[in-house]
């Protein structure tokens, strides 16, 4: 049997990863290094002239990475000691491994995409992390913010269509709770769309209102497995007993808008009773500039809350509750910042593989987790998405993402030429959106 793919890499001139690895990630780097310059008078505030100095200190060691990134240099081992570096270069020792050149080493436009984009935001951790006073600083969160603020609008009309939604959830027959469940799925796919590591930290808020535009977006799904999730869910709730419980976990991608919708979603699971416990899974560190982490899901809440729209604060308020009561459970892990394919979890995390175990459905947010979980490689459209998972099957899972990278499979024959054909870059532009689902039926 034929072993799976080469990885999608840089050395295909004109790809995707090309011009991420050439323009989008020296962007971000620019981008990361301005941040520090306009926090210079914060610093030196709070930490005096030990501030300023961490401050040129970040900014020398974020300037080198990028001239390393620009000059195609080959890609060094993590010097700082933190909590998965020796994971990492361990990882680094087996890109190593597999390159013929003799004394070859990984370099960022030869080695897989996903690695190179891993190992430079591990890197951005690393100069901060070597700067203490401002060792705790992070340097994407005024972007995540911004997203935020400038979807203040679409939030209001999201927080009121579920508020609404609250009023008469316990008087809906099954057609009517399944209609509302597949339009809060789809809210939750557009929302991925808000993608800061796309736009190379260029800010991309949600001005429309999803909830109108949901008809118009439908063509654009093209892997739609709702009908799996409801089926899963609802024979879940049917069958369950008094004590026992439905779990869904949710790996959350963007902060910002996305994760309002992604709440929203988890809400409706718990008042619907299609579930009874939500896991989010979050970044431990500022990630691929959006992502979410423990501290940007508190303070999505707590924004919320303090709204002075009275449905948006009912909604941070009720979240909030959630979260005391432990129907809603937050929690991070290092694997998720790791360079890993998903199918590796076994063996590198097997505690987290051991959690996501107990999980009735696990909905994977967005592109990051979807390259994961197919491990970002040159697949034909048409190989079946249980065949690219590699092994990793955990529990019934369904990928939410719309697309932004050269990998989409399960397609069904013909449906990704005739988009090349029409859309040539389809696979890259957010366009398109994907419900995709693996698990027993």
């Amino acid at each position: 049997m034929a072993g799976p793919p080469v990885s999608l890499s840089a050395r295909d001139v004109g790809s995707f990863a090309y011009l991420t690895v050439k323009d989008r990630l020296p962007q971000i780097l620019t981008k990361a290094i301005d941040t520090l310059h306009r926090h210079k008078s914060e610093f030196f505030e709070k930490h005096g002239e030990k501030g300023l100095e961490a401050e040129k200190k970040a900014i020398s060691l974020l300037s080198k990475l990028r001239n390393e990134l620009q000059t195609d240099k080959p890609i060094v081992p993590l010097v700082e000691k933190f909590v998965d570096t020796d994971l990492w270069n361990q990882y680094l020792e087996y890109q190593q491994s597999l390159l013929n050149e003799s004394n070859g080493k990984p370099r960022w436009f030869l080695s897989p995409w996903l690695f190179v984009e891993c190992y430079m935001y591990r890197r951005i951790h690393e100069a901060i992390i070597q700067s203490p006073p401002i060792d705790d600083f992070d340097i994407f969160k005024e972007l995540k913010d911004q997203n935020f603020f400038e979807s203040q609008e679409s939030i209001i009309a999201l927080c009121t269509h579920l508020q609404d939604l609250m009023k008469t959830i316990e008087d809906l027959d099954e057609n009517q709770l399944k209609n509302e469940f597949f339009k809060v799925l789809q809210i939750s796919l557009w929302g991925n769309k808000c993608d800061l590591s796309l736009s190379g930290g260029k800010t991309i808020s949600q001005k429309i209102n999803l909830i109108n535009s949901l008809e118009d977006l439908k063509p654009f799904i093209l892997v739609n497995d709702m009908e799996h999730l409801w089926s899963l869910l609802s024979n879940c709730k049917k069958k369950r007993g008094k004590a026992s419980i439905t779990r869904v976990d949710i790996v959350l991608d963007n902060s910002g808008f996305e994760l309002v919708t992604d709440l929203v979603l988890a809400d409706l699971l718990l008042s619907s009773k299609l579930a009874t416990e939500i896991h989010f899974y979050g970044k431990t560190i500022p990630w691929f500039v959006s992502d979410t982490t423990l501290h940007d899901f508190n303070w999505v809440i707590e924004q919320l809350k303090h709204s002075n729209h009275k449905w948006v604060s009912k909604c941070g308020v009720d979240w909030e509750n959630h979260i005391r009561m432990g129907r809603w459970v937050y929690l991070d892990h290092m694997f998720w910042t790791l360079p890993h394919e998903f199918s590796a979890m076994p063996h590198v995390a097997p505690d987290l593989y051991a959690t996501l175990q107990k999980a009735h459905l696990i909905l994977f947010k967005g592109d990051l987790n979807y390259r994961k979980l197919t491990g970002d490689r040159r697949w034909e459209f048409t190989i079946p998405f249980h065949e690219a998972l590699n092994g990793f099957h955990p529990a019934p899972i369904c990928s939410i993402r719309t697309l932004k990278a050269e990998v989409q499979v399960g397609l069904q024959p013909g449906q990704g030429e005739q988009l090349t054909a029409s859309v040539p870059n389809w696979l890259t532009i957010g366009k398109y959106g994907i419900f995709q689902f693996d698990g027993p039926l």
